[in-house]
């Protein structure tokens, strides 16, 4: 991709630019390209103004250098993580359920409502820091796994039934995909559901108090890591049950917490 310029530079006192250069922009004339276009496409400011008179090419570069660089800025959790506002459709539960047209919610709003997650190594997950040092930071002590699909869950039937059923738990439910995927679905501050895919390497934190449930996909698999601060405790309560205090105290710090946009991003690819 090739653009050549004129630059140009105003003399001070005057408004003439009695300065002129040619810079010629593609790969084989600029030293360090990619690392070139980096800087080109990072917002900034200068002192002067920026005067360019393009003698060939386009604005073609700028796109090479914005496509260069998306894959470098782009959350690695986006591959292993996707949710979005769910229809109301009361079709198979391990159907994505997206509306139309779709909502797709961001990171940042899944955090807003308390909802934490990683990528992680999930090929080296006995091995892997990352995963050691999120252990020893929150205090998840207990660690075992669980598969759930048709052949491997006993009562697998009814287990898949109770795990739709919306609910709470007093702790913090976490879980980590090592293989397979599956639907984590959550209560929005408007009571609207918002579907969390979790694939093999998604690490996902629901906090105490938070309504949800989970199914699996239409694939029917899942093997995740459960952990635990403490000795593990499994109980679900199903709704209603927000007399209790982790409920009161979810709703205090995230349902009502103030100065919080609206949870969509229907921007998202």
């Amino acid at each position: 991709m090739r653009m050549t310029q004129i630059r140009t530079r105003s003399d001070k006192t005057e408004d003439i630019y009695s300065y002129m250069d040619m810079l010629d922009l593609f790969p084989e004339k600029v030293e360090n390209y990619d690392e070139k276009l980096k800087r080109f496409y990072t917002e900034h400011i200068h002192g002067d103004e920026e005067i360019r008179y393009c003698l060939k090419g386009s604005d073609r570069w700028f796109e090479q250098a914005r496509d260069r660089m998306g894959s470098e800025s782009k959350d690695p959790r986006e591959e292993v993580i996707q949710a979005w506002y769910m229809d109301d459709s009361d079709a198979d539960q391990r159907l994505p359920h997206h509306r139309d047209p779709q909502e797709f919610v961001s990171f940042e709003k899944l955090d807003e409502l308390g909802v934490l997650s990683w990528r992680l190594d999930a090929d080296n997950y006995e091995t892997d820091p990352e995963l050691k040092k999120i252990r020893e930071d929150r205090g998840y002590s207990y660690m075992d796994f669980c598969e759930v699909c048709p052949e491997k869950l006993p009562n697998y039937e009814e287990k898949i039934k109770n795990f739709y059923e919306e609910h709470l738990h007093t702790d913090e439910e976490i879980r980590y995909c090592v293989a397979g995927s599956g639907y984590f679905d959550v209560r929005d501050r408007d009571e609207a559901w918002i579907r969390v895919w979790v694939k093999k390497g998604a690490m996902i934190v629901l906090p105490a108090g938070i309504y949800h449930r989970f199914t699996l996909d239409s694939d029917n698999y899942i093997k995740a890591m459960r952990l635990f601060v403490g000795d593990p405790v499994w109980t679900p309560f199903n709704r209603p049950h927000d007399h209790l205090p982790a409920r009161q105290e979810y709703v205090d710090n995230f349902v009502n917490k103030a100065g919080c946009g609206p949870a969509v991003d229907a921007t998202a690819a």
